[in-house]
């Protein structure tokens, strides 16, 4: 009998992206959206997410938005592993990544 093999999930890299019509809301989503990724630009934050992951995601964000002003955007690259360096590119102003967190006033 062979031995079981444990299901390994693949993580998937996506661009997660936001409009949020309310200050309020914008600030908890910044910080759920901080919690799974890397923040790239004051509303754009990469997230490498197995699919359970994504899910519940997802489902944090639904609970805090209003569907009928507020906007959120999943955008799949595919597989986290295997893609190679991430590079980024930037017209304009030069890319620096955020360390600091954004602020709404």
């Amino acid at each position: 009998m062979p031995a079981a093999s444990a299901t390994v999930t693949a993580r998937h890299t996506y661009i997660v992206c936001y409009d949020i019509a309310n200050d309020k809301r914008l600030r908890r989503v910044f910080q759920m959206c901080k919690n799974h990724g890397t923040h790239l630009q004051f509303s754009v934050f990469e997230c490498d997410l197995n699919p359970r992951e994504l899910v519940e995601f997802q489902r944090e964000l639904k609970s805090h938005i209003k569907h009928d002003e507020d906007q959120v955007i999943f955008i799949s690259l595919g597989p986290a592993a295997g893609r190679g360096d991430r590079v980024i590119s930037a017209m304009g102003l030069p890319y620096s990544r955020f360390d600091a967190p954004c602020y709404v006033v």
